[in-house]
């Protein structure tokens, strides 16, 4: 499976605003709670290294699943219109990609028969990455993902996986 730049993009921007989501002036009395901070669509498309008129488009869409929200005027931009526990990293990438289903034929949305699937050995192998992939990707709130650490080059190139594997 690989994730489509929109996907890339979307998640890079609602990173952001999980990281200012709260970080705005507090409010008058004991109890006051931080406001979110809205990010003008400038600002995202430079933190996140992403052409702005692409990020208008993703940021519209977002917009109309209801997980951002935006703010008019020259102090304006956006913010997270739900908290970042109920938002999953398998949502927004369904949303942008359709699928996550690395071939059609263990894809449930998008299911494509095969002329091979009574005697095939290998599919089972991806609907069990399938599986996984969805797991993992379905409990990944961006709250969760915002708490985590970024991946290291040495996690990336450790010897054990590399080492001529073609990964």
């Amino acid at each position: 499976m690989k994730l489509s730049m929109k996907s890339d993009y979307a998640l890079r921007a609602m990173l952001t605003l999980v990281d200012s989501h709260g970080a705005g002036p507090r409010g008058i009395g004991p109890k006051a709670k931080a406001l979110p901070a809205p990010v003008p669509i400038r600002e995202l498309a430079r933190r996140n290294d992403v052409p702005k008129k692409f990020l208008e488009h993703i940021m519209l869409e977002l917009k109309s699943q209801g997980w951002v929200r935006s703010i008019p005027g020259t102090r304006g931009g956006y913010i997270l219109a739900k908290s970042p526990e109920q938002i999953t990293m398998g949502q927004i990438v369904r949303h942008f990609d359709g699928l996550l289903a690395p071939i059609a034929c263990v894809s449930a949305s998008h299911y494509v028969r095969c002329s091979q699937e009574p005697v095939c050995r290998f599919r089972r192998v991806l609907l069990e990455i399938r599986n996984y992939t969805v797991s993992m990707m379905d409990r990944a709130t961006l709250a969760s993902i915002a708490a985590g650490n970024p991946v290291t080059e040495h996690e990336v190139f450790h010897d054990e996986l590399v080492g001529g594997a073609g990964i």
